[in-house]
């Protein structure tokens, strides 16, 4: 799972001028959790749950020799509702981590939000597996400057286990900030951009794509069946070799939603901030993607309409893939 990352420079003399961040940066390679168990070995109950839940009808989370899901591997650690761990679990937070969180609190960094995660999969995990896990607060990088306000970006990573074999590594990162004063009006002339898209080691090839004006999908190798988004294994038979085709560029509307609100100016060809339809275009290959329909008027767009692919560039640094029709489509 990935949230979108504010974009974030560095703040002016942050460099000279930070002794926060000194004692922040003191915490790095410290626990955030030390001793965790699951409450629950790996069972095939929890799993079904999960593939029901997300439509997953691969046939290598059933049966005698099943596997869980990769991307479960956080939910076996997590220890439910309940406000406090049990007696004995070790799922709490460490001192060191609430520490680090209290500092922040009190130079005004209050507000927090998770930008994203990143997993790692060594090894299958099976139903019995019992799991154990720890976790250290891996960095804290220097003050920040965005959107949002200005803060600090801390990274914690969790190594899961199980039956005391590594089995996959989970980062989880939040931008702890002091909220911006919000602008009661954009300054004229300021350029609306849309918001950047976060690019990482799975979907880094998609954009490449893109760059190039080809929409590539990714195809497994082993059971060729076509996935998209981009995701680091197969959701067919699990395998984990891909490479890709790339799209015709012919599809039809799938469904689609017309934003009222909130207005982003962005979005709207006309500037004025909406109403703006979005998309789900199922492309010929099968897969599904979500994009603008150019070409005819947010109250034009319908199921079924046949569209093209072409690519629209917003703004100097940012091209899309976006989706054009015609007015009798």
């Amino acid at each position: 799972m990935r949230a979108d990352a504010p974009e974030a420079t560095p703040s002016h003399g942050a460099e000279a001028s930070d002794p926060l961040y000194e004692r922040l940066s003191a915490y790095a390679g410290r626990p955030a959790a030390t001793a965790g168990t699951g409450r629950d070995p790996v069972n095939a109950p929890m799993i079904r749950h999960w593939c029901e839940a997300m439509g997953d009808t691969s046939p290598a989370y059933r049966g005698p020799d099943a596997v869980a899901p990769p991307t479960m591997l956080q939910a076996w650690t997590m220890r439910g509702l309940s406000p406090d761990p049990e007696p004995d679990d070790g799922t709490g937070r460490s001192a060191a981590y609430d520490e680090l969180l209290g500092l922040l609190d009190g130079a005004g960094c209050t507000s927090v939000v998770a930008t994203d995660c990143e997993q790692e999969y060594l090894r299958p995990l099976r139903p019995g597996d019992l799991i154990t896990f720890d976790a250290v607060i891996e960095s804290v990088s220097r003050r920040k400057t965005t959107k949002l306000g200005t803060g600090y970006f801390v990274t914690t990573r969790m190594d899961v286990r199980a039956d005391g074999e590594l089995a996959g590594t989970h980062r989880f990162r939040i931008l702890k900030y002091l909220p911006a004063k919000r602008r009661t009006e954009e300054p004229a002339g300021e350029p609306r951009l849309r918001p950047r898209p976060v690019i990482n080691r799975d979907n880094a090839g998609f954009w490449d794509g893109v760059a190039e004006h080809r929409l590539l999908i990714q195809r497994c190798t082993r059971c060729a069946t076509l996935r998209f988004p981009w995701l680091p294994g197969c959701n067919a038979c699990a395998g984990q070799e891909w490479d890709t085709v790339e799209a015709s560029g012919e599809g039809t509307v799938f469904s689609h939603v017309v934003m009222h609100h909130p207005s982003f100016p962005a979005f709207d060809p006309s500037g004025g901030g909406g109403p703006y339809a979005v998309a789900l275009v199922e492309l010929a290959e099968g897969v599904r993607i979500v994009g603008n329909v150019t070409g005819v008027p947010y109250d034009k767009v319908r199921v079924g309409l046949p569209v093209r692919l072409e690519f629209l560039r917003t703004d100097p640094d940012l091209e899309l893939p976006v989706f054009r029709a015609s007015e009798g489509g």
